[in-house]
């Protein structure tokens, strides 16, 4: 940590002082002047100094982050700064700034760590699995009669009702269930079974104990259902018109297909065992590396997580409120959950950048413009748009360097 005092005096605090009371004095209301007209003394002496001090303050900020950055400029500030005003007067105004400099960073062995990666293979039962997974992918519905079994869809209007009224998310319309999914509470797509096309009934149940909605747990309800609808799920079989439907390159046949999934999954086990292979690596350097981190940065990794961690939640139609009424939780809980995972990351990401400096590792802006119109060719976008969403050039060099540090833990 590290206290710095930047003063604004002399002239800029005068005009800056000047610049306030004629803005605040455009908005004064002060009998026997319109507004703006007013004396400077006459304001003063119904306002006092305090409003003057306080909007020039905000004026000279900028300019005190700026004299600061220059007077640290070899530095390395790891968290935004705090800042306060720890003097103002009519003469000079003192901004005090508490910064967050990076930590220092003893690294201890990081090569030879005697890590390995696993070997990836893909066996014949995980191909059969994944052909049978496309083929529910295109799964058709066909209009049944009869009665509803387990494995059909049958599409039903319901509502709840607790003590007689009908409660809040227990209705729906034309909503195809598919029995034995357990979509539902225990024991609704069990009484389901049996119905006709047509059919009424009314479903007498038990929340579970442990259910989400503090006003359902444990408490019996009525749903009345009514099913619309039944259909019967058919498979696809394996011939011309799916391997059409499937739109695939090159695939005419089912062990043209096989062979391309047997490819898909082992890229997949590929990845997966990279990224086991490089947080291993990572765990195995850090035991060896000493790093006193301010709770600051680990804080504001958190902040990150958090950010990111809602943004999936909006891509599944749920918000953080929702979440944490679902989970019986609040922010703090889920902030306190994802603290270790913060304090890695902060740590692997300091003791990264260390051994990007101890191997001399550089980054030209040639390679990064080279690896950013890479990036922005695989992601489809134009590279200008790309930039400007990673982060800037300099993002990309700083990307490119850490992940050249991780190929010394390789090795």
């Amino acid at each position: 940590m590290k206290e710095v005092v930047i003063k604004i005096e002399g002239e800029e605090w005068k005009n800056a002082l000047d610049k306030a009371f004629k803005k605040l004095n455009k908005e004064a209301k002060i009998d026997g002047f319109r507004p703006g007209k007013a004396p400077k003394e006459v304001y003063i002496k119904k306002y006092g100094m305090t409003n003057l001090y306080m909007e020039a303050a905000e004026t000279c900020l900028n300019r005190a982050y700026d004299l600061m950055l220059e007077k640290n400029s070899n530095e390395v500030i790891v968290a935004q700064p705090e800042v306060n005003i720890s003097a103002v007067t009519d003469d000079y105004i003192e901004f005090k700034f508490n910064l967050t400099l990076k930590p220092e960073v003893k690294l201890g062995k990081y090569k030879d760590l005697g890590v390995k990666k696993e070997s990836v293979k893909v066996t014949k039962k995980e191909v059969a699995e994944a052909l049978e997974q496309m083929r529910e992918r295109y799964m058709e519905n066909i209009d049944k009669d009869g009665a509803v079994e387990n494995g059909d869809v049958a599409v039903i209007d319901f509502e709840g009702f607790k003590d007689g009224v009908a409660f809040e998310g227990g209705k729906g319309e034309d909503y195809s269930l598919k029995i034995g999914s357990n979509t539902f509470i225990p024991g609704f797509e069990d009484q389901i079974i049996g119905m006709e096309k047509g059919e009424e009934k009314d479903i007498n149940l038990t929340f579970p104990s442990d259910y989400h909605a503090e006003d359902l747990k444990g408490k019996k309800v009525v749903f009345k259902v009514k099913v619309k609808e039944i259909k019967q799920q058919k498979l696809p079989e394996l011939d011309k018109d799916f391997f059409l439907d499937l739109g695939m390159e090159g695939i005419e046949t089912k062990e043209d297909l096989e062979k391309q999934l047997e490819e898909n999954i082992k890229t997949r086990k590929e990845a997966e065992a990279d990224n086991k292979y490089i947080d291993e690596l990572l765990i195995a350097a850090s035991k060896n590396t000493k790093i006193d981190i301010p709770e600051i940065m680990i804080e504001e990794e958190i902040d990150r997580i958090l950010k990111q961690y809602e943004e999936n939640l909006k891509m599944q139609g749920v918000t953080l409120e929702m979440f944490y009424k679902f989970t019986n939780s609040d922010e703090q809980t889920l902030r306190d959950q994802m603290k270790e995972e913060a304090k890695n990351r902060v740590t692997y990401r300091l003791m990264l950048e260390e051994i990007a400096s101890k191997e001399n590792i550089e980054v030209t802006d040639e390679q990064a413009q080279t690896e950013a119109t890479t990036l922005a060719t695989k992601y489809q976008m134009e590279k200008e748009e790309f930039l400007k969403l990673f982060g800037g050039l300099e993002m990309v060099k700083y990307d490119l360097k850490m992940r050249q540090a991780l190929e010394v833990l390789k090795k």
